[in-house]
């Protein structure tokens, strides 16, 4: 978990009180050593004051939601401030949640547990993407046809996605969907799925199923 915080007595306080959960914390008093220590390793959770010397924390908020690589951290704004502006501002910015100072110990460890079980469901989310994407590949290595077909079609629908201008979320769907496509091939039998041109009527049966099992 990291603090970013530039009053030590705040930084002092919060790792105090997190490390008696049993909380790993790594405090820092500014967004530039912050950026540093997550390129080094990204953290479960960040608690990060609103206003500090150098980058605010509406800025470091914005712009690791914008990093694909960084944008499923939970991001929690603590500031001083109260008023609405300050809070559409940091809802602007993408953070989850706020925490108001000073900051109540029982309200700190709620929203800390809260987001870690986001945090840890995400995670879990990614992993099964991956084990898809995986399953997708060895799927493609049953049918001697068609070798490097997924990741071609991953390559080329998301480069078309970025010539079409979609967001960045869509070129993610395209490529993940240029992995998946073929899944349903997992149910055809070999000697229909090796045989390649000269299909029966009910062998190409079997084979056009494939996208409905996908």
């Amino acid at each position: 978990m990291l603090v970013v915080d530039d009053s030590p007595d705040t930084m002092a306080v919060m790792r105090e009180l997190l490390s008696t959960r049993g909380y790993d914390v790594v405090v820092t008093a500014n967004a530039a050593n912050a950026e540093s220590q997550i390129r080094q390793e990204a953290p479960d959770l960040i608690l990060c004051d609103v206003i500090m010397p150098g980058k605010s924390g509406y800025e470091f908020c914005k712009e690791l939601k914008a990093n694909p690589s960084t944008r499923l951290i939970p991001f929690v704004l603590t500031t001083g401030l109260s008023d609405r502006e300050a809070r559409l501002r940091g809802i602007e910015s993408g953070a989850d949640d706020f925490l108001s100072k000073p900051i109540a110990p029982e309200e700190l460890f709620a929203r800390v547990t809260s987001l870690l079980k986001l945090k840890e469901f995400t995670d879990e989310l990614e992993n099964a993407e991956s084990v898809l994407c995986t399953l997708g590949l060895i799927v493609e290595g049953r049918d001697p046809y068609t070798v490097g077909h997924c990741e071609r079609l991953a390559e080329d629908a998301s480069a078309l996605g970025r010539h079409l201008g979609l967001d960045g979320d869509a070129v993610v769907a395209l490529r993940r969907g240029g992995y998946l496509h073929d899944l349903g091939k997992i149910a055809v039998p070999d000697e229909i799925l090796k045989k390649g041109s000269d299909l029966t009527l009910s062998e190409w049966q079997v084979m056009k199923q494939h996208p409905a099992t996908g």
